[in-house]
């Protein structure tokens, strides 16, 4: 497609973005709880379509860095935002399958952007080479997107102009039982200093971190000297594998379509399931086995040939997409107090900066063409995030023993009944208490495990 960036300033070009996403996700999160959250995400989508179409006019490395090192600087915002609006609108139990609708676009993106790519690939190139027109075609669409999300996303439930007054009042009762507040403006340093000394937070932090890095797979046995659009993580890479079984470039656009099917349908149904079942960690348990089975299939089939098995393999690793949207959910359930809450998301998407720019140098050239180091790296990571997913589980289901046996002694103490725990526990449900303060009034939700 003309792209002018290749070999390894190609990895650096791709590192550049997780860099701006680092370097400005806790600002970025802390400036969205001092403003309203909903226009200050519009407005950087907005920029970030400039910026993508400013592409177009960029030819030389460094102009690619700095420009993509601004876009992660714009995108470290979506998700944080999207994570706290979602949790003002939905109980506990519904926010899984709402914010795995959000994250299967990576999935469909991935789709669309396939097919387009192979679209604009036939272009001659006479008036534009065909990754400029990528460049402007999808930067002006999140222009659009970005003047939607200004016009007609809304704050909280408060701010929600299409919904009458009652409805406002409905839309804040119906999530009074789950305690986790509403939006709040006031930044709690105690609460930051509580995110950071639980124990859970940092398991997060390290189960993202895996996810992160462990997806650089998709870079094994890349041509390295070929170059996709960059975007980071999956969709750096995925291309350049499926070229390296012996497709052409524009086969390989059409056939890592599926790729992005696999991720969607997965992140769906874990979505679901985790709703349905009050679980967080299963589902990326579920999530990581077919991702094993892949990649020890590219592993075991490496220069065998057998194109067909290594196309599925390729898809299958997909799977792993979902882990991701499973940790958004975990932290927007299982998470009070507005500022711990924007704590613990702003430390989760750090992580997942460090984890890309760790796994875009994981696989090097220099260990072309069998990426050996690379390879028992991920293997070992894949381990390690099966154990770190059921020991989180298993400090939930302790606390929530705990928390329970606490209910049952204040409600003996007293002479509570049921009823006299859930008053209780209403008149603090937006007092923006976190959840550790909840279990001193001994009126704690549960956590979901």
């Amino acid at each position: 497609m003309g792209f002018p960036i290749t070999g390894q300033r190609y990895n650096l070009v791709s590192l550049a973005f997780y860099l701006g996403f680092l370097v400005w996700e806790f600002p970025t999160v802390y400036i969205s709880q001092k403003t309203r959250v909903a226009k200050y995400l519009g407005a950087n989508i907005v920029a970030w379509g400039v910026i993508l179409m400013l592409h177009a006019v960029g030819t030389s490395f460094g102009a690619f860095f700095a420009l993509r090192f601004l876009l992660g600087m714009c995108e470290s915002c979506v998700a944080p935002s999207l994570i706290l609006i979602i949790s003002m609108f939905y109980k506990k139990n519904e926010q899984a399958r709402r914010i795995s609708w959000f994250y299967v676009m990576n999935g469909i993106t991935q789709i669309f952007g396939g097919f387009v790519a192979y679209g604009i690939s036939f272009d001659s190139g006479r008036l534009l080479p065909p990754y400029k027109i990528m460049f402007i075609l999808l930067g002006g669409l999140a222009i659009v997107v970005g003047i939607c999300v200004l016009i007609w996303l809304p704050d909280s439930p408060v701010c929600a102009n299409f919904f009458s007054k009652e409805e406002r009042i409905a839309a804040l009762e119906r999530v009074r039982d789950d305690a986790g507040g509403t939006e709040n403006k006031h930044l709690k340093k105690y609460q930051v200093v509580e995110a950071i000394t639980d124990i859970r937070t940092w398991l997060i932090v390290l189960t993202t971190l895996l996810s992160e890095w462990k997806c650089n797979l998709n870079r094994i046995n890349a041509d390295l000297e070929t170059a996709s659009i960059p975007n980071g993580g999956l969709s750096n890479f995925s291309n350049l594998i499926i070229k390296s079984f012996g497709y052409t470039s524009k086969q390989t656009l059409i056939l890592s379509t599926p790729g992005g099917a696999v991720a969607a349908i997965t992140t769906l149904l874990c979505g679901w399931y985790s709703d349905k079942k009050g679980e967080r960690m299963i589902p990326i348990v579920f999530s990581l086995i077919p991702t094993i089975a892949g990649s020890g299939m590219l592993i075991g089939l490496n220069g065998s040939g057998k194109k067909g098995a290594l196309l599925f393999a390729s898809y299958v690793i997909g799977t792993f997409g979902s882990a991701l949207a499973s940790v958004y959910a975990y932290n927007a359930s299982n998470t009070n107090g507005h500022t711990k809450k924007s704590t613990i998301n702003a430390m989760t998407l750090v992580s997942f900066s460090i984890g890309n720019i760790i796994g875009t140098e994981t696989f090097l050239p220099k260990d072309a063409p069998n990426y050996i180091p690379g390879k028992i790296a991920i293997m070992v990571l894949l381990t390690v995030q099966l154990f770190v997913s059921f020991l989180l589980r298993w400090i939930n289901m302790r606390l929530n023993a705990s928390k329970k046996a606490k209910v049952a002694e204040e409600k003996k103490r007293r002479g509570w009944s049921d009823a006299d725990v859930k008053r209780e526990k209403e008149k603090c449900a937006f007092a923006d208490l976190t959840d550790k303060e909840f279990v001193v009034l001994c009126c704690a939700p549960w956590n979901h495990c």
